[in-house]
Parts: C-alpha cells; structure tokens; sequence
C-alpha cells in the first residue's frame, strides 16, 4: 500500500531559518522521508544543514534580521 507524502516544502524551494538572524535565504535541495517525520536539507552557497519543518519559512523574517 502506498502513503502519501504530505511535504510544506519541495525541491529547490527558497526558504529561511525562523532562528537565523541574517535571514540567508537557503534551497531545498533534498527531503529525508522517515515514518514519522520529514527532514529537509538545505543549502546556502557551500554550508548545507539538515532541519525539521517547524524550523523553516518561505518569508523573510525581517523583526529578526532587524539591529538597533
């Protein structure tokens, strides 16, 4: 029996970090399906990273990325 994949982001989707004070945009460049969860990989220029859905946003978090 087939299951479907219920994935936010898809291949080469621009997504940010909620947590990242730059604000770097980074690609989705692979999805690691598990039982339970959907890690996604990301790379921004040479770094790449491994993170959970909660993690990420399609927009920019500008109140984060703003310094007094």
């Amino acid at each position: 029996m087939g299951r479907v994949i219920d994935n936010k982001f898809d291949h080469g989707d621009v997504v940010y970090l909620k947590t990242d004070k730059d604000q770097l945009p980074r690609i989705v460049f692979c999805l690691k399906v598990f039982p339970n969860e959907i890690l996604y990989e990301l790379a921004a220029g040479t770094t790449c990273s491994t993170h959970y859905e909660f993690e990420l946003s399609k927009e920019v978090n500008v109140l984060i990325s703003t310094t007094n």
